[in-house]
């Protein structure tokens, strides 16, 4: 179930009431005449099942210009009605994507904060690390850490919806996050190299890790299934899924042996590099932009006019 908070002007309370009452899956109904003082009105309180929730927003899209709308998850509910009023709507709450809810997440990842800056630089020196020590346990644990994929994801919505300027602000923070990140790693490699704590050697040695500089086939498969299944846990708020995703490709892996290979001179190995980071991305952009495809063909609804 998802809770809605809305401030209405008390002219228009009765006509969101009742277009709140018209709709699949909504229970629950209160209102409270003159609660709200900043912006000022009535406050209406309503559950609504995940599969209506897409009716109901575009429904009352006009609330947002002259009041407040404000949605949260119901983690529990012991409601007869609310069970009836699930069962009611049309699908199951686990396969529903409220466009809106999916816009406002995208739209908030694509774009570039310090947090997201340290994360990246953090998990591509992690993954450096992994590749100069030969170990697959540092390298899994630079792609859990790793925040890449609300920019992808964000990339494949814009598309879906040709949607230019989000497209461009996520390919702006892939590209600079991976630059910073690169960076960093790049000078770190070249002082532990100046002081001798590293050499070409290194690279040589690492059998366990070679899967990052070596893109084929199957690399392309693998990030077109992580893009399918990464867009499918963002859009039904699955994060333990999300967390898969991050494992099965190597967005950061690739870029931090760039990152080492560009410090300690092996060209060889950068171009490997830079085409498994490409090749990842692609993938998943692709499997995602299609998977979001697919979901507007069952859930269209009128939501996906505002959303999409």
């Amino acid at each position: 179930m998802l809770h809605l908070r809305l401030i209405i002007p008390a002219g228009r309370t009765d006509e969101a009431v009742a277009l709140l009452q018209g709709c699949t899956g909504v229970t629950n109904v209160i209102v409270l005449p003159g609660a709200a003082r900043e912006p000022a009105g009535d406050v209406v309180l309503c559950d609504a099942a995940r599969e209506a929730a897409n009716e109901v927003i575009s429904r009352l899209k006009w609330v947002e210009d002259v009041g407040s709308i404000a949605i949260e998850q119901v983690d529990l509910s012991l409601s007869r009605a609310a069970t009836a009023a699930v069962e009611e709507a049309p699908g199951d709450p686990d396969d529903a994507v409220v466009w809106e809810e999916l816009a406002h997440k995208v739209s908030s990842e694509s774009r570039i904060t310090w947090a997201y800056l340290a994360f990246l630089a953090i998990a591509t020196q992690l993954a450096g690390i992994g590749v100069l020590q030969n170990s697959p346990i540092l390298i899994v644990g630079a792609m859990v850490l790793g925040p890449e994929f609300g920019a992808i994801a964000a990339i494949c919505f814009g598309l879906l919806g040709r949607r230019g300027r989000l497209i461009t602000t996520a390919l702006r923070t892939l590209v600079i996050g991976f630059t910073v990140a690169i960076a960093l790693t790049f000078a770190c490699a070249l002082v532990s190299n100046w002081l001798g704590w590293i050499d070409i050697g290194n690279l040589k040695v690492n059998a366990e890790v070679q899967f990052i500089v070596k893109p084929d086939k199957w690399s392309f498969i693998v990030a077109l299934l992580a893009g399918a299944a990464g867009v499918l846990s963002v859009t039904a708020g699955k994060s333990s899924a999300l967390i898969g995703v991050f494992i099965s490709v190597t967005t950061v892996p690739a870029a931090g042996y760039l990152a080492v290979a560009l410090g300690l001179g092996d060209w060889a190995e950068v171009s490997g590099s830079v085409s498994q980071l490409a090749v990842n991305i692609l993938g998943m952009v692709i499997s995602g932009t299609a998977t979001l495809l697919v979901q507007r063909k069952f859930w269209p609804q009128v939501g996906q006019r505002s959303s999409v």
